[in-house]
């Protein structure tokens, strides 16, 4: 009967254990998702919009002309 007990026991320390393993795994993996988040697809959406929003006026002026008053007659 205290074999059973004890197997018992290890059973779950071993669950215990896997789940505190599984919550650092998670947590580093979650630091690591906003760190990636935050220091990579950020800046890149960031040039990536500006880059984008530069290059439609450049198109526009290419096809309209450049601002500015309009030419005299």
């Amino acid at each position: 009967m205290p074999s059973q007990s004890l197997e018992n026991l290890e059973r779950h320390v071993s669950v215990a254990d896997n789940d505190m393993r599984g919550r650092s795994h998670r947590r580093r993996m979650e630091i690591f998702a906003f760190l990636f988040l935050t220091a990579v697809l950020m800046p890149a959406l960031a040039v990536a919009s500006v880059g984008s929003y530069g290059l439609a006026v450049w198109i526009y002026q290419m096809i309209a002309g450049p601002p500015g008053p309009p030419p005299p007659h």
